[in-house]
């Protein structure tokens, strides 16, 4: 897993849907700065995280692994 892709690939969802990280945050119950951490790719969001994310951004969980929308 990359995780810098991953970060790059939450970013790009998150402003697709026009959320600060801060927005986002609140949305998830954590705070901005990890929000950050993970589109800097100094952490991975865990499995619960990842849930709330794929379905936030209507996006699979093994999308959100990847880094990038995977064709059905």
């Amino acid at each position: 897993m990359d995780q810098i892709k991953i970060g790059k690939f939450i970013a790009a969802l998150r402003k697709e849907k026009g959320l600060t990280q801060e927005q986002l945050g609140e949305k998830l119950g954590v705070t901005n700065k990890t929000i950050s951490r993970w589109e800097n790719g100094n952490y991975m969001p865990d499995v619960e995280m990842l849930s709330l994310l794929s379905k936030e951004f209507g996006v699979s969980i093994n999308e959100l692994v990847s880094g990038e929308r995977l064709a059905t």
